[in-house]
């Protein structure tokens, strides 16, 4: 191993990537010659010009947390979350950063204040033995130096500018109304025992989210220029089973006239759609994914040869991904079909329009996507077991059950 003092070696080392076991065996080796992780500030000023690099590639401060937990290790994420933090100081990110990163700073926590010894502080607060912070370190390098390069759907700090950005529109009231009680009646779904009423309350929750979009569209009929009120989001979707997740969450977008791209590989999903219906899908499919995994613990006891059957528990999740996407849409169809009735419009033209500024902004951010299908075989009983419970899964209303 080259001489401690050598700069040069010890930053091109954090330029590469290492898998699991050589990062473990390397950190052991820096550990007894570089115990001083930050020594003179070297591995902070790799990192954060590692940081800046990913911002060009596309990335969100989101995405980069998602990255660090999924292909580095979960005790790399408070590190990253600091370096965010750091960064977002010195580029006084709150005044400057559009909304939605600015959004992504508070929740990840990466606004609180620092002492801008950022690698020194996470490592005390952690509690890191050298070897260990090493190891976090060189593998936190690597998926930084190594993330591939995705579309920009919201300017790097490069791009910010002096002055501070437009604020976002404030949400309308009845926007914020309607989100609320989306969200009330999801949580209820998602704390009770009793299927039916989580299956009740999720159609009801569907049905206030076409609603919504509806009086959104009835409000504003083609007055503002195509494109006006779409925007984008991105979720990111944990493993396992990452590719059935991903199907579930896009029956849920597509019931919302919202369109998905995503990462294979990443874990990372693009949303298009209104603003509204963004947050909606957003909201439904993080409470589905509560309920399925209820329902499939319950599947698995019910059914002791399936319990721990990782070709089972993806099979459910397809199957259960396909009936929910089933009854959304009709839900949405009825709940079109009662407001066209009460307000005498017709509501196809609208629809339509809306859906049309969708689809144009969709294929001016992802010129080069393809749509597809999987072609992979399924466990049949999970397959069917998924469906079944998702007949149970909250998406409806009390008043007219679907079918």
């Amino acid at each position: 191993m080259p001489h401690v003092d050598d700069d040069a070696w010890l930053t091109d080392l954090l330029r590469r990537r290492f898998d699991a076991a050589a990062a473990q065996e390397l950190a052991a080796r820096l550990a007894r010659q570089v115990p001083d992780v930050d020594a003179g500030g070297l591995t902070t000023r790799a990192l954060t010009e590692a940081l800046d690099e990913v911002w060009e590639r596309g990335w969100q401060p989101a995405d980069v947390a998602h990255a660090a937990r999924r292909d580095a290790t979960a005790g790399s994420v408070p590190l990253v979350v600091a370096l965010i933090g750091a960064h977002a100081r010195r580029t006084e990110a709150e005044r400057r950063a559009p909304a939605a990163w600015v959004e992504q700073l508070r929740d990840l926590g990466a606004l609180d204040a620092g002492d801008g010894d950022v690698l020194p502080e996470w490592q005390r607060a952690q509690r890191r033995p050298p070897a260990e912070a090493w190891r976090i370190v060189l593998q936190l390098a690597g998926v930084l130096r190594g993330a591939a390069r995705i579309e920009v759907l919201v300017p790097p700090p490069s791009r910010w500018g002096p002055a501070p950005s437009e604020p976002a529109a404030p949400s309308a009231p009845g926007e914020e109304r309607a989100l609320r009680r989306i969200r009330g009646l999801l949580a209820k779904a998602e704390s009770t025992e009793f299927a039916e009423e989580a299956e009740a309350l999720t159609a009801k929750a569907q049905e206030l989210m076409t609603r919504h979009a509806v009086d959104a569209a009835l409000l504003d009929p083609g007055a503002r220029p195509a494109g006006a009120g779409v925007d984008t989001r991105r979720v990111h979707v944990a493993d396992p089973y990452v590719r059935a997740k991903m199907q579930l969450l896009a029956a849920v977008a597509e019931a919302n006239d919202v369109r998905l791209v995503w990462y294979q590989g990443l874990g990372i999903a693009n949303l298009v759609g209104g603003r509204a219906d963004l947050d909606a899908v957003e909201l439904l499919f993080t409470s589905l994914l509560l309920q399925v995994a209820q329902a499939l613990g319950a599947a698995e006891r019910r059914d002791a040869r399936a319990a721990g059957s990782r070709t089972f528990r993806r099979a459910f999740l397809l199957g259960y991904g396909q009936r929910v996407g089933e009854r959304l849409q009709t839900a949405r169809r009825d709940a079109t079909a009662a407001a066209a009735a009460e307000t005498g419009v017709d509501l196809l033209p609208v629809l339509r329009d809306r859906r049309e500024a969708v689809d144009a902004a969709l294929a001016e951010l992802f010129p080069r996507v393809r749509a597809g299908r999987s072609r992979s075989s399924v466990d049949a009983g999970g397959w069917y077991a998924g469906r079944s419970a998702a007949e149970r899964a909250d998406v409806g209303t009390r008043r007219s059950p679907l079918t």
